[in-house]
């Protein structure tokens, strides 16, 4: 049996699954609502990883109970976990603050005036990207305003890389891991040596590299008990959320692509050659399966106004009690279009493809004796696969054609207004497959831990739900209401 994690800012995920059938065996959440985003001021976005570690084991606990299985049957754990978070840590392993985490905004001026600095195309060239709002810039924030933390740090982590320290005692991360935290310099292939010195970090706050599959630590006999797992029980994989994601549909190579749409939405396309967009709209990290010798960069288009949007719709908008199906059935009652309403979905921090700029969500268009909640439900969803489209224009000048989205069977993917939008506007075939994040890290697992000899035997398994073809017949529909909505975002 194999077990993955996955450390989300809305949930704690675990799954464990058959190594052999590749079937889901149990999985479970926690907490059932939505996890706290602590916001000390406006933009600002933390969470406590004492938290995250609590959650986890109530998950695991309830995946091997959903599961019928013993925690000793367990043979390797991979963890995917929330991107671009900062946790800090004491030499006795002691977290120092609350983590901050992907969708803080208060480090947007560091990674400009660095990206300035150090030399745009300098920077680019080696980084792929702008330092902007990612971890180095969150550990230069703390470097300056809070020094008597900066000055305690031991060493700097990831979140998953914080869960796999828990597990194993041991801090190690991955060279994909310090790609999506702006430390790692693709043309040296090592640490990069500008930042670092830019920023006045000490290279030992970084810690040792593992590859991202294979042996990174074995669990601890003091917490064992308290994970409901063996001791020894190694941890063979970890990635970000969205590489994860990536593997967790077999999306390895160039030109494939990869979506979700949860809190934050992302499509994530496999680029085979070094390149990146010059205005860091969208960004390249290393993905799961990049080496010096086979260059597998992932293209990420990250939405920080996704799922959360749509929840807030359901909150504050939809009539009370309503549930997210109910939600879809009310927006599919509206027209393609939601006769002229557009709702830009920025009210979630810094968005990358505005260049970190902080827009918020609005809302145009409304006509008091037109429009209802049915509209304003639909807006909202139009809204942000527009925003998607507008990022994905951006990909496909990096030469990233998107024929193929291959996606989990969850979250807005769920929605019929959703994905029909989507495919109608971009004219792409939605693939939709039965599997998780927290599945995908189980996989992960196998293959660190030699279970699996490749890729395509892990994912031989993998079962196709649906197929969502492009309607033909609304597509000048579809373009009409996005011209509008980008005229309105212009």
């Amino acid at each position: 049996m194999l077990l993955g994690c996955d450390i989300g800012s809305s949930s704690i995920k675990a799954a464990i699954t058959d190594e052999i059938s590749g079937e889901i065996l149990g999985s479970d959440f926690y907490p059932k609502e939505e996890a706290t985003i602590y916001a000390p001021r406006p933009g600002w976005a933390e969470q406590n990883p004492e938290d995250w570690w609590e959650n986890l084991k109530t998950a695991i606990k309830g995946a091997l109970t959903q599961a019928g299985v013993s925690g000793n049957e367990i043979n390797a754990i991979g963890i995917s976990y929330q991107m671009h978070g900062l946790v800090a840590v004491d030499r006795r392993m002691n977290v120092l603050r609350p983590s901050i985490i992907w969708c803080d905004s208060r480090a947007v001026s560091y990674g400009e005036r660095a990206f300035k600095n150090m030399g745009e195309m300098r920077t680019l060239a080696h980084l792929l990207n702008s330092p902007g709002n990612f971890t180095a810039s969150k550990l230069a924030w703390i470097k300056e305003y809070e020094p008597q933390v900066f000055n305690k740090i031991y060493k700097i982590m990831l979140p998953g890389d914080y869960i796999a320290m828990r597990m194993t005692g041991d801090i190690v991360t991955t060279v994909s891991g310090l790609s999506e935290g702006i430390f790692w310099d693709f043309k040296t292939n090592s640490l990069s040596a500008d930042l670092m010195k830019y920023y006045g970090f000490d290279e030992d706050l970084i810690p040792t590299i593992k590859p991202t599959f294979g042996l990174q630590g074995e669990v601890l006999q003091s917490v064992a008990a308290e994970l409901g797992l063996k001791k020894g029980t190694p941890v063979t994989y970890r990635a970000g959320d969205q590489p994860n994601n990536a593997l967790s549909l077999n999306v390895l190579n160039p030109g494939e692509v990869a979506a979700t749409a949860g809190t934050s939405g992302v499509v994530y396309g496999v680029n085979g050659s070094v390149n990146y967009d010059t205005l860091s709209r969208v960004n390249t990290f290393a993905h799961v399966n990049h080496t010096d010798e086979q260059t597998r960069l992932g293209v990420l288009l990250c939405i920080n106004g996704v799922g959360i949007m749509n929840s807030w719709i359901k909150r504050n908008i939809a009539p009370e009690g309503i549930n997210y199906d109910q939600l879809n059935a009310l927006a599919a009652t509206a027209p393609v279009g939601s006769e002229g309403v557009s709702i830009l979905p920025f009210g979630n921090g810094a968005e990358r493809m505005l260049q970190n700029r902080e827009a918020g969500c609005s809302l145009h268009g409304i006509n008091f004796n037109i429009h209802n909640k049915a509209h304003l439900a639909r807006a909202a969803q139009e809204g942000i696969v527009f925003s998607f489209k507008y990022g994905m224009d951006v990909m496909n000048g990096m030469g990233i054609n998107i024929d193929i989205i291959r996606a989990g069977n969850a979250n807005m993917f769920l929605s019929p207004v959703f994905r029909d939008t989507l495919a109608g506007i971009t004219g792409a075939v939605i693939e939709l497959y039965d599997t998780n994040g927290a599945a995908g890290a189980a996989k992960g697992a196998g293959i660190g831990a030699g279970i699996y000899k490749t890729p395509e035997e892990a994912f031989a398994s993998l079962k196709k739900l649906a197929v969502i073809e492009p309607d033909g017949l609304k597509a000048d529909r579809y373009c009409a209401a996005y011209e509008v909505w980008r005229e309105r975002f212009n």
